[in-house]
């Protein structure tokens, strides 16, 4: 039976108290420290270290990857390398991922619906037009939803008769 080392005593250098178990988030990634009561030093468990340095290499690297048309939709392939280190994490990948169109130029995938609830760096901003013809009636919608302010949240119906086929 392998033990591991947070579960002993462990005593600041510092100040030689008893330090306490504690978590720490970093970067969106959950790291398990002992913390020290009186002077607030930190210790971050070695395994979880180990895998944050990972974690940021990783990060850090950048992926050339295809994207190729699939029915009418395009796929873009992860690379091993990512999908392998997100199972050694543990982390729930589910089928499917929610992508976000962020910025010109930039989507995300998140993998993991509970880090949505957490990373206060997260917004979701849509935008959907629909136009219905309906017994000569244009009727045409704008919905607007944006979850850093839902205040802002509106639906805009406009309703037109079509006269002589325009």
């Amino acid at each position: 039976m392998t033990q591991d080392i947070f579960d002993s005593k462990i005593l600041c250098k510092e100040c030689n108290s008893q330090m306490r178990k504690s978590e720490l988030f970093k970067n969106g990634f959950k790291m398990r420290v002992m913390v020290c009561p009186k002077c607030n030093g930190k210790l971050n468990h070695p395994l979880d270290k180990s895998e944050y340095n990972k974690f940021i290499n990783l990060k850090n690297k950048e992926f050339q990857v295809k994207m190729r048309m699939v029915g009418n939709s395009y796929a873009v392939s992860i690379p091993r390398e990512i999908v392998y280190f997100m199972n050694e994490q543990k982390r729930k990948m589910n089928e499917m991922v929610r992508l976000c169109f962020e910025d010109m130029g930039r989507v995300s995938l998140n993998f993991n619906q509970s880090n949505l609830k957490t990373n206060s760096n997260t917004r979701i901003i849509k935008a959907r037009e629909v136009k219905i013809l309906n017994d000569g009636k244009l009727i045409h919608a704008k919905q607007f939803s944006d979850s850093a302010h839902p205040e802002r949240n509106k639906t805009i119906v406009k309703k037109r008769k079509i006269q002589n086929g325009r």
